[in-house]
């Protein structure tokens, strides 16, 4: 065994472990739950049934010999799995074809959220008594944390969990009970983070196609067995199983019997090695299809949204921000500007209170992490051209009024960049921008960015490219892959592409029932799953790289590779 550390994705370091490396073995990570740490995974990793493969695991952020402190915020450990998967990459040239996760408890629904939120090409993965829903015993339990995380912050609780309610073995209850590096302590917030996390995982399990094996536990007094059957049901793959250990407590991997769990294990996992690679294609998911059918067809338009409506039409003009969104759709160039600019205007003081309401909801705050993201992924690919010696060429096919090229042209001003907008009052706009700060080589041109001719006449051959919030718009991925198709035929050879996606939407039945887009129809979107999004990419030979993705899971910033020379 091996251990050392990575760095994760906010340059904070992370300690790890590494059994049986040899190259060209397929790789398993491990991800141990809540409380405990990776040292516990040692007999497991030793197991024979386990020696064929390269064996990772990685203490959590707040556990075992990882110093980096217990992060609030759920995502942030996803962040951590997908950054030391590109660890693995780097220093032992690990591809991420080549990886099973096998994940207990709150490990499994980490691993859930990575398949979900980043879609990784990953072989498969077995998630042990995941915890998408924890049995906190005590009624109203979960309001009452959620009210104490408002009273204090950085509220600290300790968990129930007694060693005898994880497993029969009185030799491993012992281990549990005098092990130093076990955490009693639950940080609140996370808490109920993990379980907003663990509920959109289980509703929205048709967005992950990775064969998965689930076990539960029969006995499991700290998980509810329901919700891990719901996910599986709903998983988008034909290679899963789910199958219900009699007699089992929750630490499926330290109960007694648990040789036959790495034996089902090892079994899963070779079956998803010997798989064929997934084809990439341009079909949507179907059940994404349906719920856009759906919304189109009216279902769920209750009450609540119908004078929702009628009070935007109503009274929504005295808060500037709806009163933008009324005239030029909610989904337009303009509306957009003023989400940026987050700051809350109005009428009558009661007005300026709705527009503050209104720059508050979810989806506009994930807007502007969006737009951070888009910026951060800029700037990293705009370095390395840098460094390469590169002159920067950027083209934006649907860029709006131009608002974060405006930030990129200040900060590098010697940029060549194309904005292509099709809506001409957001050309206006964005013209009268550049004549007013007197910006050099920067133009806007007026095209259809889903007509592959559009490409030929810009007469530009960009080395970044960006697609941002423009495919949320338009649900039919033949027409997305025609742009792609577009961008490919123009770009530099080892060119990039930064495109922006909105896998999940919390609101996405309000947004569809009471603002109205653009064309002042109602504003009804088909959501693409992460997977969906990045298959189109692939199909177009698009090489991802990398990913963004804001603390709630709606909106991503993804860049990859074009024109790839070896």
């Amino acid at each position: 065994m091996n251990s050392g550390h990575f760095t994760s994705f906010d340059n904070h370091e992370i300690f790890y472990r590494e059994w049986n490396y040899q190259p060209q073995q397929k790789s398993i990570i491990m991800i141990h739950r809540g409380h405990e740490h990776s040292e516990r995974l040692n007999d497991i990793a030793q197991s024979p049934q386990f020696s064929k493969y390269n064996i990772f695991a990685f203490d959590l952020r707040g556990h075992g010999h990882t110093k980096t402190k217990t992060s609030s915020v759920f995502m942030d450990y996803v962040r951590d799995l997908d950054s030391f998967s590109k660890f693995l990459y780097s220093k032992y040239e690990v591809k991420i074809s080549d990886i099973f996760v096998v994940a207990n408890s709150i490990g499994g629904v980490v691993a859930s959220a990575w398949a979900h939120d980043f879609a990784p090409n990953i072989s498969g993965m077995a998630l042990l008594a995941p915890a998408f829903r924890i049995n906190l015993i005590v009624p109203l339990a979960n309001e009452m944390i959620t009210l104490g995380t408002k009273l204090k912050k950085g509220l600290i609780i300790k968990s129930y969990v007694k060693s005898k309610m994880l497993t029969h073995d009185p030799e491993q209850q012992k281990a549990y009970d005098t092990d130093p590096l076990i955490s009693r302590s639950i940080d609140a917030e996370l808490l109920i983070n993990l379980a907003k996390a663990g509920k959109r995982l289980v509703e929205d399990a048709e967005a992950i196609d990775i064969p998965t094996l689930i076990l539960a536990a029969e006995k499991d007094h700290v998980v509810f067995n329901k919700d891990q059957k719901i996910f599986h049901d709903k998983l988008d793959t034909d290679l899963k199983k789910y199958e219900v250990l009699p007699d089992f407590f929750h630490g499926i991997l330290f109960d007694s019997g648990r040789e036959k769990v790495y034996d089902k294990i090892v079994d899963f996992a070779e079956k998803c090695f010997n798989r064929p690679p997934r084809k990439n294609h341009l079909s949507p998911d179907p059940f994404s299809v349906k719920e856009y059918q759906d919304l189109q067809n009216n279902i769920g338009n209750n009450l609540n949204f119908k004078l929702q409506k009628l009070s935007l039409g109503k009274i929504g003009k005295i808060s500037n921000g709806m009163a933008i969104g009324l005239k030029y759709g909610f989904d337009s160039g303009a509306s957009l500007d003023y989400v940026y600019q987050n700051e809350p205007k109005g009428k009558f003081g009661f007005g300026k209170m709705m527009d503050k309401n209104y720059l508050n909801a979810i989806g506009w705050k994930g807007i502007r992490i969006r737009k951070q993201h888009l910026l951060q992924l800029l700037e990293q690919k705009i370095q390395i051209l840098k460094h390469q010696g590169r002159a920067v060429k950027i083209l934006d096919i649907a860029g709006g009024t131009g608002n974060y090229l405006f930030d990129i042209k200040e900060r590098y001003p010697e940029a060549d960049i194309v904005i292509n907008e099709f809506v001409k009052s957001n050309i206006d706009i964005g013209e009268k921008v550049i004549k007013e700060k007197n910006y050099q080589q920067i133009r806007f041109t007026n095209f259809d960015c889903f007509d592959p001719e559009t490409y030929k006449k810009l007469d530009f051959e960009p080395n970044i490219t960006i697609v941002s919030g423009i495919l949320e718009l338009f649900g039919d991925n033949e027409m997305a892959s025609k742009a792609i198709r577009g961008i490919v035929s123009i770009a530099e050879k080892n060119s990039y592409i930064v495109y922006t996606g909105q896998p999940w939407h919390p609101q996405l039945k309000m947004i569809a029932y009471v603002l109205n887009n653009h064309q002042n129809k109602d504003w009804i979107m088909r959501r693409r799953s992460q997977k969906e999004l990045d298959r189109i990419m692939a199909f177009n030979t698009v090489q991802k790289d990398s990913m963004l993705i804001d603390d709630f899971g709606i909106f991503t910033v993804s860049s990859g590779k074009i024109n790839v020379l070896n």
